[in-house]
C-alpha cells in the first residue's frame, strides 16, 4: 500500500482514472491544467528545436526534479512535447494532450501543491549520408545526459499549487543554462585522446569525433622501447578512467549507505578499491598492458554499443579501424589482433562480446560480465519472436505485466512498459537517451523518416515481427554464433568468456542460459571459453566466485588481466613480441 505524499498522490490519480473509466468518457472531458513554458532572449537568441520536459515532484528534496527521474513507486511526474523553431517569449505549451510517465496524462493530475521544474533539452539537425533528415540531441560533453547537457535551459524549482480548476496556464520561464563541462587533464598514468572519424563524419554529415581514456603502464615514459598489448574495457560514458585512483581513501568523505547493496560506506569501499588497483598497477609483477575506456556518444546514446548499425552509422568499423589504430600507434600498441582483449559489464559486456564476434581476428579474447541480451528470445522479460506484446503475457481473461527490474530476492521494482513510457515522456523518435531506445536505435532497420523503426509501439508494446526479424538477422548475438558458426568458431575458440549473477536486476541471466546452450554442444570446433554465474548476485557480478556482488563489481580490471596474460601465453604467434612490455 503506497504511503506518504507520493502515496497519496498515486491513490488520487487511480481515482481520477478510474472515474473517467468508469463514466466512459474520455480524461480531456474533465479540466485540465496547462503550462506554458518558454525562455527570454537574455539567456539565448533561439529560435531552438528541441524537447520541453516538465517535471512533477510530490514532495521537496536537497536534489532538484530534473536529477529525481526514475521509474518505481518514488517516481517524479515526467511530461513532455517537441517544439521546432522556438523563438525567445514564444510559449511551448504543455496540457492534456502531453504524453506522460507514470501518469500518461494531465488530466489525472490531483489537484495539490508540487515542486515543478522544466527543461529544454536541445536538438539540432543532421543531414545524413542516407539522404534523410532528422533532428537529435547531440552530446555536449555530459554522455548523453539531457539533465546535465552543456546549452540546456531550465528553470528553477518553483514550489506551486496545480489545480485543474484554475484556467490559466501556469508560467514557467527557463531562464537558466547548462555551464560547459570541463575536459579532464592529462595524468602520469591517464592521457587523454580525441580524433575526428571520417566514417563517422560521412555518414552523420558533420564532425563526428571518437575519444579515450588511455591507462598507460608503469614505467611508460621511461621504457620507450616497449610496446604493449591493448585491452578496451567497454563500458558506458566515462567521465575519466573509471576505478584507478592514486590517492588514498579520502579520510574527510562522509560515509554512504548503498540502499542496493545494504553495505554502509560504500562510497569508502569504491575509493578503496580503486586505490588498490593503482597499488598493484606499479606493483613490479603485475602485468604492462595498455588499458582504454572508449568515449563514443552520439546522438541517440552515451555510447554506439561498438557495432555498425543502420542508425548510428559505422561505430564499428571507426572503432576497430580508425580509434584503436590511432592509439597504438600513439602509446606503442602492438598493433597485432593476438594482442588485442576485450571486456566489459552490462553495455560494456554485450559490446565486448559483439566486438569480438563482429570482428573475430581482430581480438583474441573478450570477458563478457552481466551482458545486454544476447540472445532476442530473452530480451530481459521479452521473447520478441514469439510474444505479441512487449508490456503483458495476455491470456484469454487476464493479463499479466512483464517484469523489467527485481531485487536479489526476486521483488519487482519495475515493469518494462514503465521503462518505455518514461522514455517515451522524454523524448518520441527514439530521442530518449535511454536504456530501451538505444537498443531500438542500434538494432533497428532506418525508417523512411530517418529514424529507428520501433521494434514495438511505444505506447502499448505491440511488437512488430518484420523488426524482430531484422534484429534477429543483425544483431542477435546466440542466434548470429549459432546460425554461422562453421565459419565463426575456428576464429573464435578459446575467445568467449561469459558470466552473470543468475539474480540479474535485469533479468540479462536468462538470455546467458540460452547462450549456453548452445555453446557447450558446438563441435568442429569446441568453443574453448567459459560460462559461469553467480549464486543470487545482481547485475554487475565479474565472475569472482569468492567476492560478494558490491566487491566483485569493482574489480573488472583485477579479475580479467591476469586471465589475459595466461590467453597471451598460450596464444602468441611465433616470433610476437612477449618481452619488451614484461620490465
Amino acid at each position: 500500500m503506497p504511503t506518504g505524499a507520493w502515496g497519496r498522490f498515486a491513490a488520487l490519480a487511480l481515482v481520477a482514472l478510474g472515474c473517467a473509466a468508469g463514466a466512459g468518457g474520455p480524461a480531456d472531458s474533465r479540466d485540465v491544467v496547462s503550462f506554458a513554458v518558454s525562455y527570454p532572449r537574455s539567456v539565448d537568441e533561439g529560435p531552438i528545436d528541441g524537447r520541453v520536459i516538465l517535471l512533477i515532484a510530490a514532495d521537496e528534496a536537497e536534489a532538484e526534479p530534473r536529477f529525481r527521474v526514475k521509474v518505481g513507486p518514488q517516481a517524479i511526474q515526467v511530461f513532455g512535447t517537441n517544439v521546432d523553431g522556438l523563438k525567445p517569449a514564444e510559449v511551448a505549451t504543455i496540457d492534456g494532450d502531453a504524453f506522460g510517465y507514470p501518469l500518461e496524462g494531465l488530466a489525472a493530475l490531483p489537484p495539490g501543491e508540487y515542486v515543478v521544474q522544466a527543461v529544454l533539452h536541445r536538438y539540432e539537425t543532421f543531414k545524413l549520408a542516407t539522404g534523410q533528415q532528422v533532428k537529435l540531441p547531440m552530446d555536449r560533453g555530459e554522455g548523453q545526459r539531457w539533465n546535465r547537457a552543456p546549452g540546456n535551459l531550465y528553470s528553477a524549482p518553483r514550489k506551486i499549487r496545480i489545480d485543474p480548476a484554475t484556467s490559466k496556464p501556469i508560467e514557467i520561464t527557463l531562464d537558466q543554462v547548462i555551464p560547459p563541462i570541463e575536459p579532464p587533464a592529462d595524468t602520469e598514468y591517464v592521457r587523454h585522446v580525441r580524433i575526428k572519424s571520417e566514417r563517422l563524419s560521412k555518414f552523420w554529415g558533420r564532425d563526428m569525433y571518437l575519444g579515450a581514456h588511455v591507462l598507460v603502464p608503469h614505467g611508460f615514459d621511461d621504457h620507450p622501447e616497449a610496446r604493449y598489448p591493448l585491452v578496451v574495457f567497454h563500458g558506458h560514458f566515462p567521465a575519466d578512467f573509471d576505478g584507478f585512483r592514486p590517492q588514498p581513501p579520502d579520510p574527510d568523505l562522509e560515509p554512504v549507505f548503498s540502499e542496493r547493496f545494504q553495505v554502509e560506506g560504500y562510497n569508502l569501499i569504491q575509493q578503496q578499491e580503486a586505490h588498490d588497483f593503482y597499488k598493484k598497477w606499479v606493483s613490479d609483477d603485475f602485468p604492462r598492458f595498455l588499458i582504454i575506456e572508449i568515449q563514443h556518444p552520439n546522438p541517440y546514446y552515451d555510447d554506439s554499443y561498438a557495432v555498425n548499425s543502420a542508425n548510428l552509422g559505422p561505430y564499428g568499423d571507426a572503432l576497430t579501424y580508425e580509434l584503436i589504430p590511432y592509439i597504438e600507434k600513439t602509446f606503442r600498441g602492438i598493433g597485432e589482433g593476438w594482442a588485442r582483449f576485450l571486456y566489459g559489464g552490462s553495455t560494456g559486456g554485450w559490446e565486448a562480446l559483439a566486438v569480438q564476434v563482429f570482428y573475430p581476428e581482430e581480438y583474441n579474447g573478450c570477458f563478457a560480465a552481466c551482458p545486454d541480451p544476447i540472445d532476442f528470445r530473452a530480451f530481459t522479460s521479452v521473447d520478441i519472436y514469439e510474444d505479441d506484446n512487449a508490456y503483458y503475457d495476455d491470456g484469454p481473461f487476464h493479463r499479466i505485466p512483464r517484469p523489467a527490474h527485481r531485487d536479489y530476492l526476486g521483488h519487482l521494482q519495475a515493469m518494462v512498459r514503465d521503462y518505455n513510457h518514461l522514455e517515451l515522456a522524454l523524448g518520441d523518435k527514439s530521442r530518449s537517451g535511454d536504456q530501451f531506445d538505444i537498443w531500438e536505435a542500434v538494432y533497428s532497420p532506418m525508417g523512411p523518416d530517418g529514424y529507428p523503426q520501433r521494434i514495438w509501439d511505444k505506447r502499448t508494446g505491440r511488437i512488430d515481427k518484420n523488426v524482430a526479424n531484422y534484429w534477429r538477422e543483425n544483431f542477435d548475438l546466440r542466434y548470429i554464433l549459432e546460425r554461422d558458426w562453421a565459419t565463426l568458431g575456428p576464429k573464435l575458440v578459446g575467445k568467449l568468456h561469459i558470466y552473470c549473477g543468475d539474480m540479474d536486476n535485469y533479468y540479462l541471466n536468462n538470455a546467458v542460459y540460452l547462450m549456453e546452450d548452445f555453446l557447450k554442444t558446438t563441435t568442429a570446433p569446441a568453443y574453448e571459453g567459459e560460462v559461469a554465474y553467480g549464486d543470487r548476485a545482481e547485475h554487475c557480478w565479474n565472475g569472482d566466485p569468492n567476492q560478494p556482488n558490491h566487491i566483485s563489481r569493482l574489480r573488472y580490471n583485477t579479475m580479467y588481466l591476469p586471465k589475459i596474460l595466461e590467453r597471451i601465453r598460450k596464444t602468441a604467434p611465433e616470433g610476437a613480441d612477449l618481452t619488451s612490455w614484461r620490465y
